[in-house]
């Protein structure tokens, strides 16, 4: 018995480790999967009311599977009032304005809250970061009776500013995390070859922080391609309608009832660039979003 329990563990202890672990292994996959399932419940279901025809995508009760094939509910989509590209290439404006504000903005003020030392930093980290406690619904009106009189309202470049204030605290938080966690031997060795703050920020800490600028521009999309309220006040002409504001007139159906297929394929269409920036980004967004928090 002793030599057999003696074999046992010898194998064991022989065994690779990652067939030791292979249990493990198994159930995070197996979780992620869960996860993913979970995650995409919701989506599946749209996807099928997008391909049903306009009277079986609105029966009582609904059927999940469609009767039959059908791309009139896309068609109507794209060809919506002033059509979908309109709305798009809008959207597509705006989000890179406010990607590109984001990055300028947030990048020196993280640089100088990272590795400047100057009296009173923290406190105006936190009044920097303090705007994310307020609903920016809030501010809006105070904001539109201001650019009403500078000119700003209905153009892009104005909902672009609204955007970029409402991201612009959580940018410079990522951006900060990113700069410190760049080695502080890196900083010093340019400072000896004669690099001054702003040559140190533009050649040697942008290109090292590509993750964590990639993340802030990845957020920046997310949230001006997905912004309702801000994009429905400041803009009035239909012509300047970005893609929310499109899902909300497109669902109207005869009588005022809900198109439920229309709405549908236009929530799988306003999906698929947030859903592609991502996957095409992933590697640079996880590290980024995690740099700084291992010190």
């Amino acid at each position: 018995m002793s030599a057999v329990a003696l074999t046992t563990e010898t194998v064991a202890i022989s065994a690779p480790r990652g067939r030791r672990f292979a249990p493990a292994v198994y159930l995070t996959a197996a979780a992620c999967v869960a996860v993913i399932v979970i995650m995409s419940g919701p989506l599946i279901p749209s996807f099928l009311a997008s391909i049903k025809a306009p009277d079986d995508a609105s029966a009582s009760p609904p059927d999940y599977l469609p009767q039959a094939l059908s791309f009139a509910n896309y068609e109507k989509v794209i060809g919506f009032q002033a059509g979908l590209a309109t709305y798009v290439e809008n959207s597509l404006l705006v989000a890179l304005m406010t990607i590109a504000a984001c990055i300028a903005l947030a990048a020196p003020a993280g640089f100088g809250l990272a590795r400047f030392s100057m009296r009173g930093k923290e406190i105006a980290f936190l009044v920097l970061l303090a705007p994310i406690m307020i609903p920016y619904q809030a501010i809006l009106t105070p904001l539109y009776l201001d650019f009403a009189k500078v000119g700003l309202v209905n153009t892009h470049f104005g909902l672009a500013i609204v955007h970029t204030v409402l991201q612009l605290p959580f940018s410079i938080y990522l951006m900060r995390n990113s700069f410190e966690a760049i080695p502080r031997e890196i900083e010093e060795a340019a400072m000896i070859d004669g690099c001054s703050a702003w040559r140190r920020l533009t050649f040697v800490f942008l290109p090292l922080a590509v993750p964590g600028l990639v993340t802030v521009a990845l957020f920046a999309f997310i949230t001006s391609w997905n912004e309702f309220l801000a994009a429905l006040i400041f803009m009035s002409r239909e012509t300047s309608f970005t893609v929310p504001i499109l899902l909300v007139s497109v669902r109207i159906g005869h009588h005022g009832a809900v198109d439920w297929g229309a709405l549908q394929a236009s929530v799988v269409i306003s999906i698929i660039p947030c859903l592609a920036i991502y996957l095409a980004l992933q590697r640079y967004y996880m590290s980024g979003l995690l740099s700084g928090a291992v010190k």
